[in-house]
């Protein structure tokens, strides 16, 4: 497996595709994907993470990829490094997540739909008639219980008291004037202990949660 970080390469600031990209995550995945559709068949080996705002040369993105990203569509300067993370069970990490935390269930025909957690919440809350936190707090409690419940079969568990989620965001985009794709993330940030680090290995290449293609589930972690 390997690591790679994308900076702009020089001129990039120039480019009309970034800048169109920047504010459409189906183009954004498009952009990505590019550097790893060495061949028209291939399927998705490859998570990333897309980092904005922070310092002049953004964005930046990081992938952890089962072969390295390759082609140059002129946007980024790539470094990659080899991806062989070693852990011990018990020990401590700090950990940076964005995921896209749903829940599913069937309707009265069967068919399974999958529901934003933190809209799920607010509906529930209102069908019982009890009060709506403010958006802030329903986040941290709605997307805190769904990292906490998927954590033990990914091989950690997260140490509740330096959980932190928030960063929510809905994201939608249009085909031929219709909604195709809407989906929410959130960005968790914390501390977590490493339970079976076999099973979270796995995790670090395969990733937590749906919406892999669009930037979501690479965990992305250093020790404290």
């Amino acid at each position: 497996m390997y690591f790679s970080r994308l900076c702009l390469a020089p001129g990039a600031e120039d480019d009309p595709r970034l800048w169109r990209a920047l504010g459409d995550t189906h183009m954004f995945h498009r952009l990505v994907w590019e550097l790893f559709a060495d061949r028209p068949d291939r399927r998705r080996d490859f998570l990333y993470r897309v980092e904005t705002g922070r310092g002049e040369r953004t964005p930046v993105v990081y992938t952890v990829s089962a072969r390295p990203p390759e082609g140059d569509n002129g946007l980024w300067e790539i470094a990659t490094k080899p991806y062989r993370p070693q852990v011990a069970k018990g020990e401590r990490l700090i950990f940076s997540l964005r995921a896209n935390p749903v829940v599913s269930r069937r309707d009265e025909k069967g068919r399974q739909h999958r529901h934003d957690v933190v809209m799920d919440a607010k509906w529930r809350l209102r069908r019982e008639g009890k009060p709506i936190p403010p958006l802030a707090q329903l986040v941290r409690e709605a997307a805190g219980r769904w990292l906490q419940e998927r954590a033990a079969k990914a091989g950690f568990r997260v140490e509740e008291e330096h959980l932190w989620a928030d960063g929510y965001r809905q994201h939608r985009w249009m085909r031929h004037g219709r909604q195709v794709v809407s989906i929410s993330t959130v960005d968790f940030n914390g501390i977590l202990e490493v339970r079976d680090p076999e099973v979270f290995r796995r995790t670090l290449f395969k990733g937590i949660g749906p919406a892999k293609g669009f930037g979501n589930g690479l965990l992305m972690v250093r020790r404290v």
